[in-house]
């Protein structure tokens, strides 16, 4: 009888936790789902996509160098197979039930890892009995940055690095407690889980997961450097070495750290890019990504340290608390590491409430403290007029322009000039290769986009297109492309730029650029052939 209960309670965490993550993570399906077709929530995602594609196209093959941005050089990408196959097996579980199972399966991916990651979290806190695990799950259900990460409509390596990092850093906190309890046989398990996941999550992105890794392995050096190199974690050293070696041998190619280069053109565009923004320490956003308990959790974390009787917390979990710190320092740098120190926090929170012995007063303080998120969903849930128009307007142009992306499906090769942001969309839809992408290994590309919208010097403009062999132009809201054009290359807007020209007065266009197309919010331009 008692076992049926608890399995009848364990069923009823588990839907309330299912329910929680998807009903975060699909909140934003009305900008996924838009007339029967599925759209991605950033450029990154087609790109990622296109990925998949060729995948589908032609199954094994790993996808080591990007023709289709950056034309006519390419780009030499980041990311990895693993993601790539992943979506693509996905997919073939779809293809029963739905003509567009690539697509449905790029936009599920994320919440599907995201689900993957709270069943784990519901199992891992229960098997370690953490008794405020609650708190933990809801945080990581709710908190708006892991569900941005993890979101509908969003393929992005960074849901996968999320679950793996997760498992990982669970893993190697439950092998550091039961070997100090004697616990041979269970901590060896979880080593080898540990050395796993971070070998799987550096393969996925040699970024984020390879910082966090280099700083747990050194944090545990130095408190206890033969616990890290002992006979009970050698399985573990070798399964990493062995992942290591499979990645290196599939990808074929050195990860690059080309993020961090200091490239004149790379800084103005970093400063475009939401994720690579800096993130002051009075920002508020850090009250809505994680709430009031925040602003104590130094002298929670002090607390814990002290309080040593209890394996769950102390100098046990001091890794974790070394991770936090330091995510929160590199989450001012570049927001794009609040996804993990929002893990993190999550992560460490049922060991900084453990020495508090009143359940009442964590809860009604957790409660409390969680209104910062509440208002941010609020916010977001239920917008004001402006906000509601501008989603539709992105929705209609959305539309807009995979009508005229369609349009470019052929079996020759013509390649296409856009706005950077734009371009890996119309790639997904077209087929046909762009100059400039999404990503910093595009930056030759994005910088002639600039230029070229920017020109007011025709020969200069036609050169451009001459070197990239374009063949059609898309033109966009000018002021945009002139503002974001500017900021790339950090200089002054011109009296009369070309995007100016091609969007409001496109009788005045150069005459190598015939007019062809349009839509309310774009225009398409064949790039004629020199004689």
């Amino acid at each position: 009888m008692q076992r049926a209960a608890r399995i009848c309670v364990a069923i009823i965490e588990i839907l309330i936790l299912s329910a929680l993550i998807l009903a975060t993570r699909c909140a934003n399906y009305q900008d996924v789902f838009v007339a029967g077709n599925i759209y991605f929530v950033d450029a990154d995602c087609y790109a990622r996509m296109t990925r998949v594609q060729m995948c589908d196209a032609k199954p094994g093959l790993i996808v080591r160098h990007h023709a289709f941005e950056n034309f006519a050089q390419g780009t030499t990408p980041h990311t990895t197979a693993p993601l790539d196959y992943l979506i693509l097996g996905l997919s073939l579980l779809l293809n029963p039930f739905t003509t567009h199972a690539l697509d449905l399966a790029g936009a599920f991916v994320s919440p599907f890892l995201a689900l993957l990651g709270g069943w784990f979290l519901w199992w891992w806190s229960r098997r370690m009995r953490l008794r405020y695990r609650w708190v933990m799950l809801i945080l990581y259900a709710i908190s708006p940055i892991p569900v941005h990460g993890t979101a509908l409509g969003r393929p992005d390596h960074q849901s996968l690095s999320i679950l793996l990092v997760t498992i990982a850093i669970c893993a190697e906190w439950s092998s550091r407690i039961a070997a100090d309890t004697a616990a041979a046989t269970e901590s060896n398990r979880w080593s080898i889980v540990s050395g796993a996941a971070w070998a799987l999550a550096i393969w996925v992105s040699t970024y984020e997961p390879l910082v966090l890794f280099l700083i747990v392995i050194t944090t545990t050096f130095l408190v206890n450097g033969r616990a890290l190199f002992g006979r009970d974690r050698r399985a573990d050293w070798i399964l990493f070495a062995v992942v290591s070696v499979i990645a290196l041998l599939i990808e074929r190619r050195i990860p690059s750290l080309s993020i961090l280069h200091s490239d004149p053109i790379f800084k103005n565009w970093s400063r475009t890019i939401g994720e690579l923004a800096h993130v002051s320490p009075t920002n508020p956003v850090w009250l809505r990504w994680c709430g009031y308990l925040l602003l104590i959790a130094p002298l929670l974390i002090w607390m814990s340290i002290r309080t040593r009787r209890d394996g769950a917390h102390g100098v046990r979990a001091l890794p974790v608390y070394v991770l936090l710190l330091f995510t929160y320092l590199l989450t001012i740098w570049q927001a794009r590491w609040g996804y993990f120190f929002v893990l993190i926090f999550a992560l460490a929170l049922p060991a900084l409430l453990a020495p508090i012995k009143s359940a009442a007063a964590v809860w009604i303080a957790f409660a409390l403290s969680i209104f910062p998120i509440f208002g941010g969903w609020d916010e977001r849930l239920w917008q004001n007029e402006t906000q509601l128009a501008a989603r539709l307007e992105r929705r209609n142009e959305s539309a807009q322009l995979r009508e005229l992306a369609l349009s470019l499906q052929s079996r020759d090769v013509d390649p296409f000039l856009a706005p950077w942001w734009l371009s890996p969309s119309i790639v997904y839809w077209s087929g046909q290769p762009g100059v400039a992408g999404s990503s910093h290994e595009s930056l030759n590309g994005i910088e002639d986009s600039a230029r070229f919208f920017l020109s007011d010097d025709l020969q200069k403009a036609r050169e451009i297109l001459r070197n990239h062999r374009v063949a059609w132009i898309f033109a966009y809201d000018s002021d945009r492309v002139a503002q974001n054009s500017a900021a790339v290359l950090n200089q002054e807007l011109p009296v009369h730029p070309l995007c100016r020209v091609l969007d409001r007065t496109p009788g005045h266009a150069p005459r190598f650029l015939i007019f062809s197309a349009q839509t309310a919010a774009f225009k398409l331009y064949r790039v004629a052939e020199e004689r």
